[in-house]
Formats: C-alpha cells, structure tokens, sequence
C-alpha cells in the first residue's frame, strides 16, 4: 500500500504511480526484483535490485541497486529496445542462485531473449566489485567478481561500452531499459553498514578462484 508521503510526492507524476500499482500486481518469476516504488527525486516508477535478483523491462522506469563488491551487469538491445540488470556477489557456487555471476548471467540474458533481446545485439554497462570493507583486500572479492564478468561477457561476445569497477567505493546505480541510460554515484563510505554486511557474507562464502570509462553519467 502506498504510504500518504509517496501518494503526495507522486501527484505530480500520476502516470508514473499507477506503473508502481500495475507492477506490484503482476506476478514475478523466481529471481526477479519485487521492490517496486516511486522515487520522488526523478519522477519515476522505480524498482530495487537486491543481491540475487534481476529485472527486465522496455519502458524506462528506474532499475536502481546498491553495490560494495557486487556486480551488477546492465545489458541493452538498442534495435528492440529492452534492458535489464542483475545483482550478484560471488562469480560461482552450488546450486542454481542468482547471488552467483554464472547463473545471474544467464537469468539476465535469457529474460532479455524471452522480450525480443538478440545476444548478438547486446551491449553491457557493468557496475561494483570495490574494496570496501578495509582489511580484507587480500581476498579480493571484487577483483574476482569484476574478472569474472569481463571474461564472462568476452566468452559471450557482449560488448562492454562502459563501466565504473573496482577502486574502494560502494556504488548506487541507475539504469533506464528502454533508453540504455545508467547512471552511477560513488557514496562515501560512511553509513554502509548494511553493504558491509552483504559483502561479509559473500566473503564467508568465497572460495579460490582462478579500470573505469565509457560514457557514463554521475547523479
């Protein structure tokens, strides 16, 4: 149920909160994101990717996250016009879970196929993998999740037009399916708490495994 503060932020975009009511009550597969809200700073339908899930759509409401050592991979087919993002936290693991890059990647990619998405047009933006809990670089769990998707989407032949990876900063991401538009904001690392949590359990989990540009847009 919408909350008086969100119904009162959203007058000035009905539009926008009656795609927040139409999605809540669609029916979502296994894996997909269910956080669906109006976010008041740009206007817009929103929906939260938490570590696991993924999110597929052809209108431009928002795909937001929020990223420690995380990945998340952004896919565009600019002929049809979908997007999507995913979430995960370690490059490999048992069982079929989207908090592993192997199987988040092929949930993202097989959604987007489902929509009209064609492999061969995809391009990638890919987001996270920092250091950010201090002490604990010798695990390198960011590195390992950043090697893993670039050679991930180099096996798959999926371009990478931009990324913002690695260095010490938690990150929240935006990204626009429609229009392939994401946006980064790299957040001090104040007030993470709960990104430290997140990464500490994917660090708990890790077992041995064998910079920035494109264009970009900071909000």
């Amino acid at each position: 149920m919408s909350t008086p503060l969100a119904t009162a932020s959203a007058l000035g975009n009905p539009a926008a909160l009656a795609r927040v009511n139409q999605l809540k009550a669609q029916p979502r597969k296994p894996g997909e994101a269910s956080f669906f809200f109006y976010d008041a700073h740009f206007k817009n339908a929103a929906v939260k990717i938490l570590p696991g899930e993924y999110f597929v759509d052809q209108e431009d409401l928002l795909v937001m996250t929020t990223l420690g050592s995380c990945i998340a991979a952004c896919l565009w087919d600019r002929v049809a016009r979908v997007g999507g993002m995913n979430h995960f936290m370690l490059p490999e693991g048992n069982g079929d879970s989207g908090r592993y890059g192997s199987y988040a990647m092929e949930l993202l990619i097989n959604e987007m196929m489902k929509r009209g998405a064609s492999k061969s047009r995809m391009e990638a933006k890919i987001f996270g993998g920092g250091a950010v809990i201090s002490g604990m670089n010798s695990l390198n769990v960011g590195e390992r999740n950043t090697n893993f998707v670039i050679d991930y989407l180099k096996l798959e032949r999926i371009p990478i037009v931009s990324k913002d990876v690695l260095d010490v900063y938690p990150r929240k991401v935006c990204f626009l399916p429609a229009s392939g538009k994401a946006m980064v904001k790299r957040l001090a690392a104040t007030n993470t708490e709960a990104l430290v949590q997140q990464d500490r359990a994917a660090i708990q989990k890790v077992q041995p495994v064998a910079s920035s540009g494109g264009s970009i847009d900071l909000f």
